[in-house]
């Protein structure tokens, strides 16, 4: 009996591998990306691109385990979460006042320890910030037009 449900489980592992997630991103135009829009210093867009823009744009890259289901079914709602709540990709087509919110919160998120996610970081090491990067990228967040503290 306990052979015939191992085989099930195997079964059941190697059929979920042929329902893979869709890895392609849509096209995009770089002209309305933050990045472009807002020309941070070197400094912060490599901070940027190492911590923020996997989950929050559509410049994700998917790494090997990706093709593991169900850990590529569980990164791609990962990603999908985080870009829907800010897409840095699409940071042109957001309204000012979003824009000026997605910044507050930003900044917020950074300095409460929140993002980059510790889930994230565990495995992309190089995404975990130092106190020195967090404090730079609040830094200019603060630069940047942004809600009032009330």
């Amino acid at each position: 009996m306990i052979k015939y449900i191992l085989y099930g489980l195997i079964a059941v592992v190697v059929i979920i591998q042929f329902f893979g997630i869709d890895k392609s991103a849509p096209d995009t135009n770089e002209a309305i990306d933050f990045v472009a829009l807002n020309h941070p210093p070197v400094e912060v867009e490599e901070i940027l691109r190492s911590a923020c823009y996997d989950c929050h744009s559509h410049k994700t890259v998917y790494p090997w385990y990706s093709n593991i289901q169900p850990v590529g079914w569980w990164l791609a709602d990962h990603v999908d979460h985080g870009r829907g709540h800010l897409n840095f990709s699409e940071w042109g087509t957001y309204e000012e006042k979003k824009q000026k919110h997605k910044v507050t919160e930003c900044m917020e998120e950074v300095e409460e320890g929140e993002m980059p996610l510790n889930s994230y970081t565990w495995v992309h090491g190089e995404a975990r910030l130092s106190a020195e990067q967090r404090e730079t990228l609040i830094a200019w967040f603060r630069t940047l037009p942004h809600e009032e503290e009330h």
